[in-house]
């Protein structure tokens, strides 16, 4: 089995930039996103020798902006997408096993209006087409709720017109994490990655196949050559721009944008999450609680330029506010009221839609004859099965058959952190408050920990006491630093940690404390201290731009 004893700290980092250029790989993967570390994860485990880069920090595009859901997406059944929603619904169930402390189960309800598009009869054949397409696995069976028993659940919710309402199951998941997690998985199982590096020039050989890949280190701009027998693309919205780069290409994809808010449970204070169906433009928007904030979104909407330039507007904001608005007249949340926002752009594949809410999420897998395999589109929840899609391809068009029955297996339904199991996740959370007492911590704490660390909490607790710290924020970026290749400050308060999206204050409080931490165990000057918290607040001017 594997083992996570191994760091993963920017010391690897540094290292494995040394090593990218000193052998052949069996694959190169360009993209730390979810598809790309879920494609290193399934390529390792199976013996193969692979390297993985990313030009800025892992999950910072796609894979950190979406609406943190593991589901199978109630509103495919209206496209007739039967074949992904029960894709979706069983690897819904393999994460639970896989990723106890990441994918959590969660309640969905749907209210039914008058003037709801869908009745209640239309509504209750999909809720059984949906707990039977998850071959009723879900954590609990949908249920048909009253005016009533709706309104005792929602207070705040719109009786006007109410006829009833629909309770189903997903899940939540902290998407970025997922993302790191998985990475860390493949790391223990000997692949190659390294984030802030930017790929450049290919080399081809007589017969224009790819045959090296020229990285920059961002930090340093020095220059590392891979060779490897295979290159995957999966640098999602950045598809068609990268491809573009190496080879004469025609656009593929439908870029699609979305955001989402965030507000305090306080103001919203719902325990099970809602699903807003709007009139105007036949779009679900979810409000979804979790331990730490409400998460309202998303918008879909046709996005052209710069993936990396995507951020939030005021039109965005103004839409979901007032679908809220219609769904929680009596919350009265107002523009005052949200924490942050986040954006984020999905790579569609163009199939000719008319709408982009229409566009299909499967995924696509394009081999080329230049010895590259370009990704675009699917959804998160059926990573893992993109990922043994895009390796079966891969070894079935470019590996001997000899390699082929030597790679054959995955170990991908394996847990992703052998110290996570479910049964060893529930032992944790009942744990937790012993922990408080022996390490100086209140009993909220610790359990907040051991939910987003299982029994790897535990380890952090140990680090961080060892190093002298009494703040758990601070334990935590200590344990990113040495154990997330976590390189910035940034990087910290934005996708390892929910600072950024659930305090008012987006975590300036706890600023000084967690860029100590930083400054220490990374050896950074004043003068590179003072600017990483100016990236920080760039990163907020930028996101947040819209609040004037």
């Amino acid at each position: 089995m594997q083992s996570l004893s191994k760091r993963f700290s920017h010391l690897e980092r540094n290292e494995n930039l040394k090593n990218l250029g000193e052998q052949i790989f069996d694959l190169c993967i360009i993209g730390g996103g979810i598809t790309g570390a879920g494609t290193a994860r399934d390529a390792s485990s199976r013996g193969m020798n692979v390297c993985l880069i990313e030009q800025n920090d892992f999950a910072s595009g796609t894979s950190s902006r979406s609406s943190k859901l593991i589901h199978g997406g109630i509103r495919y059944l209206e496209n007739l997408e039967f074949g992904l929603v029960f894709e979706a619904l069983n690897e819904r169930h393999v994460l639970f096993e896989i990723a106890p402390h990441l994918v959590h189960p969660l309640t969905f309800v749907l209210p039914i209006y008058k003037d709801s598009r869908v009745g209640m009869f239309k509504m209750g054949l999909g809720m059984w087409l949906y707990d039977a397409l998850s071959l009723f696995h879900a954590p609990k069976f949908h249920e048909r709720m009253s005016p009533q028993a709706t309104l005792s659940t929602f207070p705040s919710l719109r009786s006007e017109g109410l006829v009833g309402a629909y309770s189903y199951s997903d899940a939540y998941m902290d998407d970025d994490r997922l993302v790191i997690e998985t990475l860390r998985s493949a790391h223990s199982y000997g692949a190659l990655l390294t984030n802030y590096a930017q790929a450049g020039s290919g080399e081809f050989d007589k017969n224009n196949r790819l045959i090296s890949l020229e990285v920059v280190d961002q930090f340093t701009k020095n220059k590392v050559k891979i060779k490897a027998k295979h290159f995957i693309s999966t640098v999602g919205p950045w598809t068609d721009q990268f491809a573009s780069t190496l080879m004469k290409w025609k656009s593929i994809l439908r870029p699609s944008k979305g955001i989402h808010f965030t507000l305090s449970k306080s103001r919203l204070p719902i325990t099970d999450a809602m699903v807003m169906g709007t009139g105007k433009d036949n779009r679900i928007i979810f409000a979804i609680p979790r331990h730490e904030m409400v998460i309202i979104g998303t918008t879909d909407t046709d996005f052209q330029g710069d993936p990396s330039q995507v951020h939030s507007d005021s039109i965005d904001v103004k839409y979901l506010l007032e679908i809220v608005a219609e769904y929680f007249p009596q919350a009265k949340i107002v523009e005052d009221d949200i924490l942050a926002t986040y954006s984020g752009v999905r790579p569609l594949v163009n199939d000719g839609s008319q709408t982009e809410s229409k566009v299909s999420r499967e995924h696509v897998i394009l081999p080329t004859a230049q010895n590259v395999t370009f990704v675009a589109g699917g959804k998160y929840t059926t990573y893992r099965r993109m990922s043994r899609d895009i390796i079966e391809k891969v070894l079935k068009n470019e590996f001997t058959l000899e390699e082929r029955v030597k790679f054959a297996r995955n170990q991908t339904r394996d847990v992703i952190n052998p110290h996570i199991t479910v049964e060893k996740q529930a032992a944790s959370l009942s744990q937790s408050i012993l922990w408080s007492a022996q390490y100086g911590l209140s009993e909220n704490e610790t359990k907040f920990l051991a939910e987003r660390h299982g029994f790897e909490a535990l380890d952090l607790l140990e680090e961080g006491e060892e190093y002298g710290l009494q703040n758990p924020w601070e334990m935590e970026a200590l344990f990113a630093i040495r154990h997330t290749m976590c390189i910035h400050l940034r990087d910290f308060m934005v996708r390892r940690s929910p600072l950024f999206l659930a305090r008012k204050d987006h975590g300036f409080s706890l600023l000084d404390g967690i860029a100590a931490v930083f400054q220490k165990e990374r050896k950074w000057t004043q003068e590179q201290l003072t600017h990483e918290k100016q990236m920080y607040f760039d990163h907020l001017k930028f996101e947040m731009g819209w609040r004037k």
